[in-house]
């Protein structure tokens, strides 16, 4: 088992190394080959799941986040890389997305950021407060991005 968890990772390291020079054909075999040795790698499931994004097949990449995501519900990036993909197709799913990557990790300002974005263009504003008030308590310096109608209330 050590030798295949080594094996894993050498592959995932040569993934990224593939990915870093574009060589997303390459880096998918490499995660792929990863999959082989254990299915349950969150980290080769994302890996996949950017490239599809990147290469345009968003039903691919959803459903390898979503993979990475029942591996581990919790992983940030995924949940992240997911809800900024579904923005505009699926705002109700991103917006769940985000509001999990925030439970997860309170103090992701840009996550409230995103989450207070998303929610005042969906015309939740007291929502969409709340969130601009949590990413800027962790970071005051965001305040500069937080829409008009909200930085009186944001500030205060």
């Amino acid at each position: 088992m050590a030798g295949n968890a080594k094996s894993a990772n050498e592959l995932l390291q040569s993934a990224l190394q593939r990915q870093l020079n574009r060589d997303s054909l390459g880096a998918a075999q490499d995660y792929r080959r990863v999959l082989e040795v254990d299915a349950r790698n969150k980290n080769a499931w994302y890996g996949l799941g950017i490239i599809d994004q990147q290469d345009g097949r968003t039903a691919d990449a959803r459903a390898n986040f979503e993979k990475a995501l029942e591996i581990d519900p919790h992983f940030m990036s995924a949940l992240y890389s997911e809800a900024y993909m579904l923005r505009s197709s699926d705002p109700d799913r991103a917006v769940e997305l985000l509001k999990r990557a925030a439970a997860t990790n309170p103090k992701a300002a840009t996550i409230h950021l995103q989450l207070g974005q998303l929610l005042a263009a969906r015309g939740r504003k007291s929502e969409a407060g709340d969130a601009f008030r949590r990413a800027v308590a962790v970071d005051h310096k965001l305040l500069s991005q937080v829409p008009e109608e909200f930085r009186d209330a944001v500030s205060r």
